[in-house]
């Protein structure tokens, strides 16, 4: 059962052989039912963090960077750690660096433009540094190696381990940081005057809910994927934007409910978690499972990216004293991953085979 989970989750090929033989109109219908289950399941989900929250007195925006950001993340794990397992270094590491990207200059750049969104400086003067100090990290140690090491540079097993302890001192650290900071952690949420529902009732919403966005999001792509191939649009297409697309959706789907239920402080707990788990958790895992060659083209186009818009982030947070992030700043972080996006795919600038 658990193999097939996996397999499931992981197996992007294994998803492709069960669509291509579908009919157009069960792949139509296959869409249809994914995207209906994504909606209920985000929906139901941020119901289930809110409830949650209140149960527990956590915040919102630390059980958004946790359990949720730990949840849409697994499936980026799995296949990071599949694809280093069969050799890929480019679908491995550009795994983890392209989602940290996209969440953080697409979804949260989105979400700047549709709704007002907090700033929890309390948690995100933490949390947020440590997601960009992260990501530095990562960075750092990727020039060490380059710079110490003869011929290609590698992410040995030692470091991926490394990332991995890491990863569970962030979050035994949010939660005493949450713990510790009393009202000053909730700052920015919205009072909630909904039934209490119970303790069990609140696990099961956040637990379905994300199930149903992650299986969603991983049937939805292939069908959709496979509908575009037998309209005649080229491979490369199809990878350079749906598959490319496809990581982020859970996100995507999050954010989207969040604003239209009026917590934003979700998605940005979701995007600040996402980000250091796609470095501690995705990266860490693959490199601990086999060591990761990093192309040349991360040094020159794709960590410099992470690293420009992760500090426009910080220093927006930096700057927003007013409590609020603004529509011009979440332009600016859409404005440089839609650069980003231009660069590569439109101009073939580091672009490599699943990145």
């Amino acid at each position: 059962m658990l193999h097939t989970m996996l397999r499931f989750i992981g197996d992007e090929a294994m998803l492709r052989e069960i669509v291509a033989g579908l009919p157009v109109m069960v792949l139509l219908a296959v869409i249809v039912v994914c995207v209906l289950a994504l909606s209920k399941g985000a929906n139901c989900m941020i119901d289930g963090v809110v409830q949650l929250s209140r149960r527990t007195g956590l915040p919102r925006i630390v059980i958004g960077a946790t359990i949720i950001s730990l949840g849409t993340t697994t499936p980026e794990a799995v296949v990071s750690v599949m694809a280093a397992w069969m050799g890929d270094p480019g679908l491995a590491l550009g795994n983890g660096v392209g989602s940290i990207i996209a969440d953080t200059g697409l979804i949260f750049g989105l979400t700047c433009l549709l709704a007002p969104v907090p700033v929890n400086r309390y948690i995100l003067n933490r949390t947020g540094w440590v997601q960009v100090g992260a990501a530095t990290l990562l960075v750092a140690i990727s020039v060490v190696i380059l710079v110490a090491t003869r011929g290609s540079p590698v992410i040995f097993r030692e470091v991926g381990l490394f990332l991995l302890v890491l990863l569970g001192i962030y979050m035994y650290m949010t939660y005493t940081w949450a713990k510790k900071g009393g009202e000053l952690a909730l700052e920015g949420e919205q009072l909630d005057a909904s039934e209490l529902a119970g303790l069990v009732k609140c696990w099961l919403m956040l637990l379905g809910g994300l199930f149903l966005v992650v299986a969603g999001a991983r049937i939805l792509v292939p069908s959709a994927a496979e509908i575009a191939l037998r309209l005649g649009v080229p491979n490369d297409v199809i990878a350079a934007t749906m598959v490319a697309f496809g990581t982020s959706v859970p996100e995507l789907m999050t954010a989207i409910a969040s604003v239209r239920k009026g917590h934003p402080e979700i998605t940005v707990g979701n995007v600040v978690g996402a980000d250091v788990l796609n470095c501690l958790f995705v990266i860490g895992a693959a490199s601990a499972a086999r060591p990761l060659a990093i192309p040349e083209n991360f040094f020159l186009f794709h960590f410099p990216a992470m690293l420009a818009i992760l500090y426009s982030f910080r220093f927006f947070i930096y700057r927003n004293r007013d409590g609020r992030f603004k529509k011009f700043q979440g332009a600016w972080l859409l404005g440089l991953y839609m650069f980003y996006v231009f660069l590569q795919y439109g101009m073939n600038i580091g672009t490599v085979e699943g990145v």
